[in-house]
């Protein structure tokens, strides 16, 4: 099951933008760069910034997520977003003993095609299992052969076995991952993702990050989300249609406790 935390991020997050912003545009030196900028003071800087489309003042501010029951699958997409840091659970020096995958909701709704899907996990645990312990055997005759203590022979056979056998782990397999980005990368992200065109998965992760960070910085994320939540759909002939009803749920996520 997908969790989500927001570990950390950067104290005061909007005030500090404002502060970034107002040194942009008034005379005013560092010992009075954060004067004045009550919350009032602070929300207009905020809206000004949106409406004017100056984004590098939000770069100020960062977020760190623990995410955990995500797929490699959806690793591989999040990856893709550059301007971020990521920390993943390593299957090199892991091992996949028992993994958690995940079940994608249209297999999940088909009996049969979750009976299979199922078949198939099971099926790669014991072909990991059965390719770890082949792997180890022949790695520690080759330890022990050169000359190797039996205790570091075992330890190293194991860890060059789970490096190689991770190889046929499937994508649905889940992970671990912490990741940091700045205010501006993540809404782009929340841009490309928040989208029904995006993945399910990643689409769900977007949203449980969205509801996070819009709880600490709401007049910075307000306008957040999909391009459709504050303006025209970008999808062109792809367009899914319910702009309204997308609007509407991202009210929710906003009024949400």
């Amino acid at each position: 099951m997908m969790k989500v935390r927001l570990l950390a991020h950067t104290p005061d997050p909007e005030r500090l933008i404002a502060a970034a912003a107002k040194n942009c545009y008034s005379s005013v030196d560092v010992d009075g760069i954060l004067d004045g900028l009550t919350e009032e003071k602070t929300q207009s800087f905020l809206q000004m910034l949106t409406e004017i489309g100056h984004e590098s003042p939000i770069e100020h501010v960062s977020f760190t997520f623990a995410i955990e029951g995500v797929s490699r699958s959806l690793l591989a997409q999040i990856t893709r977003h550059r301007m971020a840091s990521y920390s993943v659970q390593s299957q090199r020096y892991v091992r996949e003993k028992g993994f958690e995958y995940v079940v994608p909701p249209e297999i999940e709704k088909i009996p049969a095609a979750k009976a299979q899907f199922i078949q198939a996990m099971e099926d790669d645990q014991r072909t990991y299992e059965a390719l770890t312990a082949t792997l180890m055997e022949g790695y520690l005759a080759e330890n022990l052969a050169a000359g190797m203590s039996e205790k570091a022979a075992r330890s190293k056979a194991e860890k060059k076995a789970i490096e190689d056998a991770r190889y046929i782990l499937p994508n649905a397999c889940t992970t671990r991952i912490v990741m940091t980005a700045n205010a501006r990368s993540l809404q782009n992200f929340f841009r490309l993702r928040c989208c029904n065109r995006a993945q399910w998965e990643i689409r769900a992760l977007a949203e449980e990050m969205y509801k996070l960070v819009y709880a600490v910085a709401p007049t910075l994320f307000r306008h957040a989300g999909p391009p459709c939540v504050s303006g025209p759909c970008t999808e062109g002939k792809m367009t899914c249609g319910q702009a309204s009803q997308v609007r509407a749920h991202y009210l929710e996520l906003q009024n949400a406790e």
